[in-house]
């Protein structure tokens, strides 16, 4: 698995940017396969960062109604991932 297989995309919410601010902490929509030393690797490599820490969520897809119709949204997995003190931040989302 890749660095870009691994990483999906960020998650900009407002949760993740105060986190961000706050915390040093970056959050990403992850594979569903990777797991912490994998989401490790790739967040050292992509942005050239020293990683603190990682958290993992599973999310379950949600159930949708179109009328009479019903169906589910996908499962996905979250990472909320801690640099270390004194690193720089990347900017993925300019507001």
């Amino acid at each position: 698995m890749t660095i870009y297989e691994t990483i999906r995309r960020p998650v900009v919410t407002e949760k993740g940017l105060t986190k961000k601010e706050s915390e040093n902490t970056l959050c990403f929509e992850v594979n569903p396969d990777a797991n912490k030393i994998h989401i490790k690797a790739a967040v050292e490599k992509l942005f050239k960062v020293k990683v603190d820490a990682v958290r993992v969520m599973n999310n379950e897809g949600k159930l949708r109604r179109r009328g009479r119709y019903a169906g589910y949204r996908s499962d996905w997995k979250k990472a909320y991932v801690r640099l270390k003190s004194g690193e720089k931040m990347p900017e993925y989302a300019e507001l």
